[in-house]
């Protein structure tokens, strides 16, 4: 048991690197860093608000960030989506929220800010060392969307589970399947925040465009690739869309989507 713990140890400690808590509790800090400590020499990083969390995240690039529910100047879900939709290089590293509020509202709040896995405290090593494992060592897909930035929350608290996906609806397809579809109502959420939310829809747009080429690759659908590459070319990084023209290119690529989901749709308008 030992060995195989010293084994674990040394498959997170490269992952460990560059830790930031945000917490306003010095002793709750103290004791999460010293449980990291006998796993990785690292260096950690600690922040009270949520303010100095944003100037700490800018400054040393985490790998990891744990963060508290809440506190004074501190609100956790709020700093978990600012981070998922900011343009820092760790907006996709893992967040891990630690408090002692373990509510149904507190923890679905968490994973649809962004938030990787939930550590209910008071926690033991080993609570700690399943989490670590589950954000490090078996990454998740990531979300690209409007609403929700982030990993993907079929498989929140994936420490728990071992499947690979949730959803009943999900039985019915094939994994490139469920992935094609995904990325349409992606698309399909994006087209309706081209006005108000232009940047995320942009970076929305663009992750699909990728998603929807693999997926019409691996599915044999040229078609569905030439219609994804020709909405990313009206993508531009910088200055103004054209968004009459990417309306109709979304269009194009709507089309793509299974008519039972445009049934469903069209019911739930």
């Amino acid at each position: 048991m030992f060995n195989d713990e010293q084994k674990l140890f040394q498959r997170l400690a490269p992952h460990l690197q560059r830790v930031l808590v945000v917490d306003a509790q010095p002793a709750s800090v103290k004791l999460l860093q010293e449980l990291l400590r006998t796993i990785s020499t690292g260096q950690m990083w600690h922040a009270p608000t949520d303010a100095k969390a944003m100037q700490a995240v800018q400054m040393i690039d985490p790998q990891l960030i744990f963060v508290e529910h809440s506190g004074p100047g501190l609100d956790g879900a709020r700093l978990a989506r600012a981070i998922r939709r900011s343009d820092f290089p760790c907006r996709k590293a893992p967040i891990i929220m630690v408090t002692g509020e373990a509510t149904a509202q507190t923890i679905l709040g968490a994973r649809d800010a962004g938030v990787h896995e939930f550590l209910r405290k008071p926690f033991t090593m080993k609570d700690l060392l399943r989490r670590l494992e589950a954000v490090a060592l078996k990454p998740r897909d990531w979300v690209e969307a409007v609403q929700y930035v982030g990993p993907d929350r079929r498989r929140f608290n994936s420490a728990e589970y071992q499947g690979p996906r949730k959803r009943k609806t999900d039985a019915r397809m094939t994994p490139d399947q469920a992935r094609l579809l995904q990325a349409l109502k992606i698309v399909r959420a994006a087209a309706g925040s081209l006005d108000d939310d232009w940047m995320q829809a942009r970076r929305a747009l663009a992750t699909q465009a990728l998603e929807l080429q693999k997926a019409g690759v691996a599915v044999g659908d040229m078609k569905l690739v030439e219609a994804a590459a020709a909405m990313a070319r009206l993508l531009p990084t910088e200055g103004s869309p054209d968004k009459s023209g990417l309306r109709v290119a979304i269009g194009a690529l709507l089309t793509f989507m299974p008519k039972e989901e445009e049934a469903a749709a069209a019911r739930a308008a």
